[in-house]
């Protein structure tokens, strides 16, 4: 796929309807051969537009008006391309917990958590936020993260956790400033709102720290598997990470988690997991698919705003 079919796909599927600013700036990119040329410059996980507009945001560059974007990235290029470089598209949506929740809360009990590709690990705390499903409420406190369920009973109680570690690349500190405002800067322009829940998820965070551990989600998945408690179900997790992953590597992951005990849940596009046969979406746009154990059970939005069951229950 082209870089310039890249942004053209992601203003159609992603940023419509969901955000304005990236939709614009979006389509300007896939037209644009000067600014093509200096992305294709790059290596092809670092071309995508969350990262490249992360990045102008991270520096405070604008992001509304594609003819001031493109102003600026062409003036900045010899400052954002090393950022883009060194940084990865590590947006930490704690909203996708709304997804998860429906799975977790109907494993066997205790739980232990291990996400992969865990950024900051705000996504490892499911059972110490709220949740607001329609008028349905599960569980107290902040932040509360609301979805749109369809087809589904939402759960009546939240997941006991007892044990929840992460494995990045490059994991992030919830209490480290410049990490905070690299996820900020993730966050699409007009998302007050995931603003606002990335500062509450992230006190969650920070007042009881998960052990996050810096390595490859192939080569050092086994070992932080092995710390788990052994009276736990353990659940290893990814949301909208396989993707920035070469396929080998993605079907090296999958041989490795098949083989650990306990459950593998993920939230990622269709085509990353290789699912065919899958019904129609519920709506246009942008969808992930949730999986069990390899079993697809639901397609959600990227943010965890809404999810629609295909009749497979957990």
């Amino acid at each position: 796929m082209t870089t310039a079919t890249v942004y053209a796909k992601f203003a159609a599927g992603e940023a419509h309807g969901v955000s304005p600013a990236y939709e614009r700036l979006s389509n300007a990119v896939s037209t644009d051969d000067e600014l093509l040329a200096l992305l294709d410059q790059l290596p092809e996980a670092k071309r995508q537009p969350n990262l490249l507009f992360g990045v102008v945001r991270w520096l405070g560059g604008p992001v509304e008006d594609p003819e001031t974007f493109r102003a600026y990235v062409l003036a900045n290029w010899p400052t954002i391309e090393p950022a883009m470089r060194s940084r990865a598209t590590q947006t930490n949506e704690a909203g996708r917990c709304a997804v998860l929740l429906p799975v977790l809360a109907s494993l066997p009990q205790p739980l232990a958590l291990l996400e992969v590709g865990a950024s900051a690990g705000l996504c490892l705390y499911p059972d110490r936020y709220a949740y607001r499903y329609g008028d349905q409420a599960v569980g107290n406190g902040d932040p509360v993260l609301d979805c749109a369920a369809t087809g589904i009973t939402v759960p009546a109680a939240l997941p006991e956790v007892v044990w929840r570690a992460g494995l990045d690349l490059n994991p992030l500190d919830v209490t480290d400033p410049e990490d905070v405002a690299w996820l900020d800067a993730l966050i699409w322009p007009e998302h007050q709102h995931r603003r606002d829940r990335l500062r509450a998820a992230a006190a969650v965070a920070a007042a009881d720290p998960p052990l996050l551990v810096r390595g490859d989600l192939v080569d050092d998945l086994p070992a932080l598997a092995a710390q788990a408690p052994a009276d736990a179900t353990l659940v290893v997790f990814h949301s909208a990470v396989l993707y920035q992953v070469p396929r080998p590597r993605r079907e090296a992951f999958v041989d490795v988690v098949r083989g650990l005990p306990g459950h593998w849940l993920a939230v990622e596009e269709p085509w990353v997991l290789g699912l065919d046969d899958l019904p129609a979406p519920p709506t246009d746009g942008f969808h992930n698919v949730l999986t069990l154990d390899g079993t697809p059970l639901a397609y959600s939005r990227g943010h965890g705003q809404a999810m629609t069951w295909f009749g497979v229950t957990p």
